[in-house]
């Protein structure tokens, strides 16, 4: 029987551990006391997350512990994210849905008017994973939403985490995915959108994995690309490494200037912005908020060293160096 964090298709690929491994780890740790402070733990138990910050509101955006249904809450302050109501949204049991084991990695996002939610469902067969996305049919986040359908890339190869990227009047689509048919390796891509539910040119790579400190764990992984627009400057932070390694950590994107679709006006930090303490293992996929001129990180990290895919979210305030690009320091 399928139990959640139990990814069958890359059961021969993931090193320098099996699948079965990592699952050990994780219900190990799951079972210990967590290392680090725990003052900025958000949520106890929980990967990949989402806030975003809308009309003094907080919605927080994830799936439930199986990874069948998409759930959003509400509240005012961080601090009641792990007791506020989670909503569930989607899947609709009143209309067709397409076949999936999981749901991974959603996303909450206010464009044109209405909420849209992108997110990566899990078919446990090699190579099938894609992206998809739902529209509110009304401006509450926790309201019924419609079924868009898969985003359709014209070279069509696995997909997850998706996010969106504005520039100016234009919109374009930021995801994790392989360059051909085998998982070898995940990449950055890229693609124009003509509207929140539809991509509008074929993909190009803006980043893969290159340096040693994006290679710990194989296949070699770039995924998690987050937007962080300020004063005109734009960033996309993504993570690296193996997300069941110790090293998964942040890198940075930084947009140079001139068409987002040409590789080289995107440059990459030749270190990562964001990676483990003596405490902290594994911080990565973090998502953006800023709350009474405040930035804050929400990203998660794993609860002690060797903990598989046993992950805390946390959060953390975080500052600009003076060339006008994120300070994260050190997760706290």
């Amino acid at each position: 029987m399928h139990t959640p964090d139990d990814h069958i298709y890359q059961e021969a690929q993931l090193a320098p551990m099996t699948v079965a491994e990592i699952n050990e780890l994780t219900a190990r740790a799951r079972a210990l006391p967590p290392s680090g402070d725990q003052a900025h733990v958000l949520v106890p138990d929980g990967e990949d997350p989402w806030v975003v910050a809308r009309d003094e509101q907080l919605y927080y955006c994830t799936v439930d512990r199986e990874k069948r249904r998409i759930l959003v809450s509400r509240f005012g302050e961080l601090r009641d994210m792990a007791t506020a109501e989670l909503v569930p949204i989607w899947p609709n049991p009143a209309k067709p849905t397409p076949e999936f084991v999981e749901i991974w990695a959603p996303e909450l996002q206010w464009l044109d008017g209405r909420w849209y939610v992108y997110f990566a469902l899990y078919h446990a067969r090699l190579g099938e994973e894609r992206l998809y996305c739902l529209r509110s049919r009304t401006t509450d986040a926790q309201g019924e939403y419609e079924f868009m359908g898969r985003l359709e890339v014209p070279t069509d190869r696995w997909a997850i985490d998706g996010t969106v990227l504005t520039l100016g009047t234009e919109r374009y689509f930021v995801w994790s995915g392989w360059e051909g048919f085998d998982n070898v390796s995940q990449n950055l891509y890229l693609a124009r959108m003509s509207n929140p539910w539809t991509i509008a040119s074929d993909r190009v790579c803006i980043a893969r994995p290159e340096y040693a400190w994006e290679k710990h764990g194989y296949p070699h992984v770039n995924e998690g690309p987050q937007v962080l627009q300020r004063d005109g400057r734009t960033f996309i932070i993504y993570s690296a490494s193996g997300s069941w390694t110790d090293d998964y950590c942040l890198g940075q994107l930084t947009y140079l200037g001139g068409d987002p679709l040409d590789a080289a006006n995107w440059r990459k930090e030749p270190q990562p912005v964001f990676a483990k303490t003596d405490t902290i293992f594994g911080p990565g996929h973090g998502s953006f908020v800023q709350l009474a001129d405040q930035d804050y990180i929400i990203y998660h990290a794993a609860r002690r060293s060797q903990a598989g895919w046993a992950r805390q979210i946390r959060y953390k305030p975080f500052g600009w160096h003076p060339d006008g690009s994120p300070d994260f320091g050190a997760p706290c």
